[in-house]
């Protein structure tokens, strides 16, 4: 982890517009890029904001990516002008909460943590402060980190959450418009009877002979055909299936019909409950199957999910109030870059944020 934390500051001090050699200089104490309503964002901050965007995708990425500068340069690059967004809106979002008279009490950071430090089962608060110092982090940089993102709720619950208003016409607009959404997806329940192929472990995988595979698929017309014949298809499965589902008379489900393999998909086709499917060919064998029971795709009714639309339309008005909030006070906000590269990929990402919301 050291190393990789390392290269990603060498990278961030490249994005930056910095030399290691500039950085590390006696004379530089710190370096201001931006400055928001006379609020600054220092090179450590955005630094820092980098690092923790590194540990995040670590977890969603090959960890041998973080090893390569090369690599870590194209990372930051990606992700630096989202960063630049959300600190620069979280300034903003603070500066205004502040204008609105909004603060952080003593009393709810120490609930915060008290209920932090139950969670993880941590006793004291130098044990708290330890476990902040592995994720590289003070007690007063927590407290600022919380202070911030309270701040940041306050002012959206007070001038966008409050103001946001659901007609019953929009929730019914909403639920016709939206189907899919509220309508459960169509099940079937299957009995089976599997017909194994035997397989030989070889170098390179696993393999069969033809003539136990001809073997195996005319047991399994043999089924098919007894059962046309009139035998009872749970008789059959105790003789015959070798399944795992055996001991339950070969039932399975219910089960997505989109989770069916599509060979299975193909086959069931347009049988109705109480047909049986012709022998399908598995990585383990030929199985035959009976349909017991199959649902179609069936709305809720408005009623059920009234509450669920609710919540979708309030959390769509919401981001779309958000968003204009921010607009809004971006405009009004005086944004002085000193770094002429980080200011135009701010400048590209708010330009591709606003295409993607459609917003001119």
């Amino acid at each position: 982890m050291t190393r990789r934390l390392s290269a990603g500051l060498t990278a961030a001090m490249l994005i930056a517009g910095l030399s290691p050699a500039a950085a590390g200089g006696q004379e530089i104490i710190e370096q201001i890029l931006v400055k928001v309503n006379g609020e600054i964002l220092t090179k450590s901050d955005l630094e820092s904001r980098q690092i923790q965007a590194l540990r995040d995708e670590e977890r969603a990425i090959d960890p041998d990516r973080l090893k390569n500068d090369a690599e870590l340069q194209k990372m930051l690059r990606e992700v630096t002008p989202g960063i630049l967004a959300a600190a620069i809106d979280e300034m903003l979002l603070v500066q205004r909460a502040k204008e609105l008279g909004l603060r952080v009490t003593d009393d709810m950071f120490k609930k915060t943590v008290e209920e932090i430090k139950k969670s993880n089962k941590i006793e004291t608060d130098e044990q708290f402060a330890a476990a902040l110092r592995g994720e590289g982090m003070t007690l007063d940089q927590f407290r600022r980190m919380f202070e911030r993102s309270v701040l940041r709720s306050q002012v959206v619950r007070q001038e966008v959450s409050s103001k946001i208003a659901l007609t019953e016409q929009e929730a019914k607009e909403y639920y016709a418009a939206h189907p899919a959404e509220f309508t459960e997806p169509p099940t079937v329940t299957l009995r089976e009877i599997l017909i194994l192929v035997p397989t030989v472990q070889r170098e390179g995988g696993q393999s069969f002979s033809v003539a136990d595979d001809e073997k195996a698929a005319a047991a399994a017309r043999s089924v098919r055909d007894r059962v046309a014949k009139g035998e009872p298809f749970e008789t059959l499965v105790e003789e015959l299936s070798e399944a795992g589902s055996k001991a339950n008379g070969g039932l399975i489900g219910p089960v997505l019909r989109s989770e069916l393999s599509p060979a299975l998909q193909k086959a069931l086709g347009a049988l109705k409950p109480g047909d049986v499917s012709e022998p399908v060919r598995t990585a383990r064998g030929y199985q035959v199957v009976k349909l017991e029971s199959a649902s179609a795709p069936t709305p809720a009714p408005y009623e059920d999910v009234r509450d669920l639309i609710a919540d979708k339309v309030v959390e769509q008005k919401s981001l779309v109030e958000q968003r204009r909030l921010l607009d809004r006070l971006r405009a009004q906000a005086i944004i002085e870059w000193k770094n002429d590269e980080l200011k135009k990929l701010y400048d590209q990402h708010i330009a591709r944020q606003g295409a993607a919301n459609g917003i001119n």
